[in-house]
Parts: C-alpha cells; structure tokens; sequence
C-alpha cells in the first residue's frame, strides 16, 4: 500500500490499490461486488378528509353516534357520564348513600384506631402496675425474712 503525495499535499491513492479494494469486496459465493440497492422513495401519506367534515355530516356519512355506555350489573343499570359511572334509576341516590357510607367508615376507622391505642395505654399501665406489686411483695418478703432472723 502506497500513498503518493501531490503539490497540495492532499493523499491520492494508487489505482492498483484501488482495484485490490474492489475485488476485496466481492463477495465470494456469487462473485458480485457488494453494491446496496438504493431505496425507493417514500409514497406521500394519504391525508384523511375527515378532519374537515362537521359532526353531524361524520354521523350521516360514517354512522358515528356518541352513545354513552350503559351497562346492567346485579339488577343495577348503570351509565357512564363525565367519568364516573352513575346509576339510571334514581339520579345518583345511591352514590350519595355511598358517599354517607364511606365518611362514616372512615369516622368508624379513626375511632377503632383511637380505642386500640387507649387499649394499649391501659395494657402498658397494667403492667407498670403489676411490676411495681411484684416489687413491693419481694420487699415485704425480703423485710420479713430479715426480721426473723433477728428474733
């Protein structure tokens, strides 16, 4: 490999080398030089209309309707309006009901959780107490044995 210099000291590459580069690229199956085909160029993408038709002629035209969904659950019928299910027959009395039950549970939850902690309070008490007892009965044992031995 050889590399000759011209006047404006650019590199310039020796044909010989140059044909050993290309028959170095044969690929050695099919005696073809390798050589990617060009891709084909890309088709335009078809715009849609249906952004520029109004809603009612996208309803004649592609049967479009905006139904909300209904649906029966244990006897219940229930509609899907503005993100929350709501139920047909009595215009969401029964999610006032749920909405009552749910405060009172979490009222129910705090008390439950106030009485666990008295209970705890009272359980830690008892047993102060109770050391204390055993304490003070050691003692009394203790001064009894020591008077005792004095007689």
């Amino acid at each position: 490999m050889m590399l000759s210099t011209r006047n404006t000291n650019a590199a310039v590459v020796e044909p010989s080398l140059v044909q050993s580069f290309k028959t170095s690229l044969k690929m050695p199956l099919f005696g073809n030089t390798f050589s990617p085909k060009k891709t084909p160029p890309r088709r335009s993408a078809s715009l849609s209309s249906l952004h520029t038709l109004d809603r009612s002629t996208r309803e004649i035209e592609l049967g479009l309707e905006c139904v909300t969904p209904v649906m029966n659950l244990g006897g219940q019928s229930m509609k899907f309006e503005e993100g929350q299910w709501i139920t047909e027959s009595g215009e969401n009395t029964s999610g006032r009901e749920v909405q009552r039950l749910k405060k009172r549970n979490v009222q129910l939850e705090e008390e439950n959780n106030l009485l666990k902690l008295k209970i705890e309070i009272l359980l830690d008490m008892m047993t102060e107490t109770t050391v204390e007892y055993h304490l003070m009965e050691k003692e009394v044992e203790d001064i009894k044995i020591q008077h005792r031995r004095k007689k």
